[in-house]
Formats: structure tokens, sequence, C-alpha cells
């Protein structure tokens, strides 16, 4: 049997070609690999950059039920009332015992700072409008002008124009993070403007 032998190159070995293409394929595949986690990452509701998590919250009913407003946020969940805030929008405060039990429900509750200028209060409430599990409402106690706040989430944000305020409600409001999910936000206490 007669072997065919190829001619190599000065400094080249028979397996050379092979591991080149050894070499390419596993750099290929990495970029490949590299767009795929970045691709995930963006469908991750926890790539909203400041978006922050409080776990073990209580689910018990306490119509007494007083919370901490020193952080200078609203609740995020946590024992309240045995009514829910009917979802909407209010010009008022409302009883955060009663958005606690909203956002059981899968609510986003939408506050903002009662000096807010009333340009983005007018922005926010357009982008509110018509969201079956948004609570919208002034928080006289909150130090940032913008929070949105899903059951255990919570996110600050300083202008009505924060690309983020769209994403945090499509993505949290009956979002995974629901305590309940599949119940309403309707038929509680509060008569919303809209």
């Amino acid at each position: 049997m007669r072997r065919s032998m190829k001619k190599l190159k000065k400094g080249q070995t028979e397996g050379a070609p092979q591991r080149r293409y050894l070499v390419i394929g596993s750099i290929t595949l990495g970029v490949v690999a590299l767009f795929g986690l970045f691709a995930l990452a963006l469908r991750n509701p926890d790539t909203i950059h400041g978006l922050q998590h409080y776990l073990g919250l209580a689910r018990d009913h306490d119509e007494n039920v007083v919370y901490d407003t020193s952080t200078g946020l609203p609740p995020a969940g946590g024992i309240h009332s045995t009514r829910w805030q009917n979802c909407g929008i209010y010009e008022q405060p409302v009883e955060s015992k009663h958005a606690v039990h909203s956002l059981e429900h899968g609510a986003v509750w939408l506050t903002y700072h009662p000096e807010l200028p009333e340009a983005q209060v007018t922005k926010l409430r357009e982008m509110a409008r018509g969201q079956a599990f948004v609570l919208m409402s002034p928080f006289v106690d909150q130090a940032s002008p913008i929070v949105l706040t899903a059951w255990g989430l919570q996110l600050e944000v300083e202008n009505a124009s924060d690309g983020r305020i769209p994403n945090f409600m499509k993505m949290y409001q009956a979002g995974p993070q629901t305590p309940e999910p599949g119940a309403t936000c309707a038929n509680g206490v509060g008569e919303p403007i809209s």
C-alpha cells in the first residue's frame, strides 16, 4: 500500500490545518455563546438597572398595620389590609395598606412626589392610563421623584422620560412575582379618576 504524502510548507506540521479550523470554530462558538447570553440577559427582568428586591415579605392581614416611611419609599409588600385598592389613577394619596394588597394581586404601584412638575405627572398618567394592573398616586413621604413598586420589587427614577418605567410596568403587571396570580384589581376600595 502506498500512502499519499502532501507536501508541507516550511514549519508546518501535518495536523496544522485541522488545529486552525478547531481554533476558528472554537472562537466562533464562543462569540455565538456570548451573543446568546446577552440576548438572555435582555429578557431577564433583573437587568433593569437599579431594581431593588425585597424577600420574605409577610402576607398577613391587619387593618392597623403601620409602615416605616423613614426610607422615603412606599412599602413593597408585607402585612396589609383585607381590602385592596382599585387600580387606576388617583390625584390624592391612597392608603398604603390597601395599595400593598393590590401589589399582592399583581399591581404595579406608580408613585410620585407631590411636587413633581405637572408635565411629568401628565406623562406618567399617559403611561398608566388603560393599564389593568397599574395603580398611580402621589406619595407624600417619598424621597425620589418617581417610584415603581411591585410585590417585592422597587425602582426609583428621576424623570418620567426614563425608559425603565414602561419596561417595569410591562414586566411586573401581574408578573411572575405576584403572590396571588389571577386575583382582581377592581371591586376594592377607592374611585380612580380613570
